[in-house]
């Protein structure tokens, strides 16, 4: 499981990652439970008192961020399974938990007990978030790689064109899309140096060519263009990416960093 920890300004900054991923340190170094700040947490209130009580929360939540100096402004809440706490979406921050009565915010793995087998309900709601951000991108701003032939599953990839594992993962590009894997990459420089070199990438007129070119310690040179990276490395950012490659479902599960093809597809596998 994915321990994810986010920075809610300078305060809360902090991950623990995989070593199959390079992180950003080194390199420096809607459900129906769904809500906006002015609707129900669950869904069309049956009494004023109810509505009332609900934006109290939001408005109480939202003044004890900015008490505490957490520039994060709340996008939508949503009921969970856990009592008395929200799944609370923020703008440009990964998503917390929040006690209804605004005081507390957790962000990591919640698990819950007493089956067979232990279940992480934070990741199910951050998954749900993660589809619904991965569906509003457009292929035409990523670099895709189709399956060859049937296509059984597609994964998107924060990706950064100097990290070695990211290299290395490249290099199974043609096992991955043999095996019914389309793979989309996304831009996630891991420094504000490695900007440029990602931002020429996505302007060249063929993204894969310049990439490889990268990858293969060539030089690109391409003309400024409007570009979506700093968008892709913004959503990154959001969902609680902390290094690459970062791996992930459609479905918007993490899966993992550098991963060889069939270990991959048994994790998508088992997702279904």
């Amino acid at each position: 499981m994915q321990l994810l920890k986010f920075a809610l300004s300078a305060v809360l900054m902090g991950s623990l990652f995989s070593v199959t991923a390079c992180s950003k340190k080194d390199a420096e170094s809607s459900s129906n439970n769904e809500i906006t700040a002015t609707t129900p947490v669950s869904g069309e209130a049956s009494t004023l008192t109810e509505r009332n009580a609900q934006q109290r929360f939001i408005t109480t939540l939202q003044a004890n961020f900015d008490k505490a100096g957490l520039k994060a402004k709340i996008i939508n809440v949503k009921a969970t399974e856990i009592p008395n706490w929200f799944w609370v979406t923020l703008e440009g921050f990964p998503a917390v938990l929040a006690s209804s009565d605004g005081k507390y915010i957790f962000q990591g793995d919640m698990i819950r007990l007493g089956e067979s087998a232990i279940h992480n309900v934070s990741e199910d709601l951050q998954a749900g978030d993660n589809k619904a951000e991965f569906a509003k991108l457009k292929k035409e701003d990523l670099i895709v790689y189709p399956a060859k032939g049937k296509t059984k599953h597609v994964i998107y990839v924060f990706t950064d064109a100097s990290c070695p594992y990211c290299h290395k993962l490249h290099e199974h590009m043609d096992e991955f899309n043999s095996k019914g894997v389309e793979v989309r990459y996304i831009a996630w420089p891991r420094g504000e140096q490695f900007f440029p070199t990602m931002q020429s990438i996505w302007c060249s007129e063929d993204r894969k060519s310049a990439f490889n070119a990268v990858i293969s310690g060539l030089p690109v040179v391409a003309n400024e263009c409007q570009n979506p990276v700093m968008a892709q490395y913004q959503l990154g950012t959001k969902i609680g990416v902390n290094g690459t490659p970062a791996i992930y479902s459609e479905d918007g599960r993490y899966l993992a960093g550098y991963i060889e093809p069939d270990a991959l597809l048994q994790r998508l596998n088992e997702k279904r």
